[in-house]
Parts: C-alpha cells; structure tokens; sequence
C-alpha cells in the first residue's frame, strides 16, 4: 500500500461533498484501498477519496471528469441524497522543507502521506456538515419568529403551529447526526495512530472554527427545543380553553331547555 501520492505534484485541489443522509460503505467495491478509518480509496488517474459513512466524500485532485464519474458510481450507495450538495473546497500546497500550516483557504504540508490527508479530509468533512446544518437552521428561524409571535398574541394559527412543529422537529434530528454519527467535538481514530498529526489537526480545527461553531449550533439548537415546547403548550392551552367553551356552551343550552320546559312550554 504507498504511503505517498502525487510524486511530482506541488499543488492539490480538494473538494468536500455532503452528498446525502449516510453512504454504505459496506457495499463499495474497494479495488484499491489505501487507508481505513475514515476509509481512502483511488480514484481518478492520479488522485484520491476519503469517504465518511455519515455521507460525506472528500476528493483529493480530481479532475471535472473523474469527479462527475465517482459520484456517479456512488450514487446507489448513498441513503436519501441531497438534491444540491453542500460543499467546501480547499488546496493543499506541498513544501517538504516548509512548517506545516494553515492559512485561509491554503493548507501546507510537508508531504502528501495517507494520514495527512485523511487528517485534512476529517476537518473538511466536519466542517461542510456544520455548513449545511448552520443554513438548515437559519431556515428554521425565519419560519420560527413569526408563528410563534402570531400564537403569542392569541391570533389564529393553529395549522401553522402544527407544521412548525414538524419542521422544528426535523431540525432537532441534527443533535443527533453530529453528536453520534459525525462526532463533530471528537478527534479522529487516526491521531490515535499518528500522535504526530495532532499539531496538524488542531491547526486546522482552530482555522475552520469547529467548535465555535458546534457550540452555536447546539445553542441554536437548544433555542429551537423551548420555541417547539412553548408552541406546544400554547395550542395545547388554545384546545383545552376551546373544550372548556363548549363545555359552558352545552351546560347553557341545557338549562334553556329546562327553563323552557319548565315556564315557557305551553
């Protein structure tokens, strides 16, 4: 198995993909392994992937083609695609006579050896999930702030509550996926291995702002479970005092009818 790819090679390009809800990674067809945990595979002439079973792909140098030609053949192996992948690209410049680091958009590596690229490949992937689900909850908000100020005032809205509350839960499925599917605050198994990398990890994880930005979706997150407990107690509170009036309503017709039967009757 190399150790090394891209002999040559001074520049890569890399893209991350957030293609669905889970790839089966038990069903592809490895020809070429090159790495496991997260599993690293061939592809393209001369380039490389990094899959995650939590539905993402990071593709090192890949050309257009080869790209369009790998996603094709995952495709049957990925549960409830997105119809417009989220994505986060990067380049890798190589300097083996370089420190290591990050800049921006640039990551600098010495070398170009499977676990730092599974090492890149774990940051990226972390990072287009927290993208996705950071404009998937700004959606949330906007749809939030005006139901939830509509039922607040006592105005009508009921059926809007109810779909709000789908929505809201939905969204709340997220915990979830980056707490026990993407681990978003956990290290990856390959620093276990590689002690090395960790400087390299932290780097990275410090530039693209995983956990700032895993702390203010769990806030968000928080924020949207009491909106979804208050709407619910708002139209629970709407049903009851409505029962609470037909209640009253029949006890009155009821006694109009005793009166009636009783002074009124001819």
């Amino acid at each position: 198995m190399p150790t090394t790819l891209f002999a040559g090679q001074t520049t890569l390009k890399v893209r991350a993909l957030f293609l669905g809800e889970r790839i089966d990674l038990r069903l592809l067809e490895i020809a070429d392994r090159l790495g496991t945990f997260p599993l690293t595979v061939a592809a393209g002439d001369r380039g490389c992937a990094v899959l995650f079973r939590y539905g993402v792909v990071v593709l090192f140098d890949l050309s257009p083609v080869e790209e369009a030609a790998f996603l094709n053949y995952l495709r049957p192996l990925i549960s409830d695609p997105f119809p417009s992948p989220e994505r986060e690209e990067t380049e890798i410049h190589l300097a083996p006579h370089e420190n290591e680091s990050v800049d921006g958009t640039m990551v600098q590596l010495q070398e170009p050896t499977i676990p730092r690229l599974q090492t890149v490949a774990d940051i990226l992937a972390k990072s287009v999930v927290l993208g996705y689900y950071e404009t998937s909850l700004a959606e949330v908000f906007e749809r939030i702030e005006p139901v939830a100020a509509s039922l607040q005032r006592g105005e009508s809205g009921k059926q809007q509550g109810r779909e709000l509350l789908r929505y809201i839960g939905g969204a709340l499925s997220t915990q979830h996926r980056m707490v026990g599917l993407v681990q978003v605050s956990e290290k990856p198994e390959i620093l276990w291995e590689q002690p090395d990398l960790e400087r390299l990890y932290l780097r990275l994880e410090d530039e693209y702002e995983l956990s700032e930005r895993h702390r203010a979706l769990e806030r968000k997150l928080q924020f949207i479970a009491r909106t979804a407990e208050t709407i619910l107690n708002l139209l629970q509170h709407s049903t009851t005092l409505r029962v609470e009036w037909y209640v009253v309503a029949l006890i009155v017709i009821e006694v109009l009818l005793s009166v009636y039967e009783n002074f009124l009757k001819p």
